[in-house]
């Protein structure tokens, strides 16, 4: 393969793991702040099981990175490409309001 080629099947990898719903819903919400796995499921919606397994794919593919605090792990996106897609998505797609909407139905789900 020429180097063109090797750039193509690198950006059809990463766009991949990009292309699903779950993942693209988690990295929104990692996309300015670091977030821990049980608030990633809050706002989300989604089961942990199923915040843990979509985490571990994007952290396999070097996407997020990992922090522990004692028992609880804080995920970040870690990848620049990453932070640049999900930057333009995040305008066309999950705009602040959208991101704050579903911080407040956590808040008011806790009170």
């Amino acid at each position: 393969m020429n180097p063109l080629e090797d750039k193509a099947e690198e950006a059809a990898t990463f766009l991949k793991m990009l292309a699903s719903a779950p993942r693209l819903m988690l990295l929104c919400h990692m996309a300015e702040e670091e977030v821990s796995v049980g608030q990633l499921a809050d706002l989300t919606g989604m089961r942990m099981p199923t915040v843990s397994q979509q985490l571990a794919l994007l952290r396999a593919q070097g996407i997020v990175a990992t922090r522990r605090e004692g028992t609880t792990i804080f995920y970040r996106v870690a990848s620049e490409a990453a932070k640049d897609v999900m930057l333009l998505l995040q305008r066309h797609f999950c705009p602040p309001e959208v991101l704050a909407a579903a911080k407040d139905g956590i808040k008011e789900t806790a009170s």
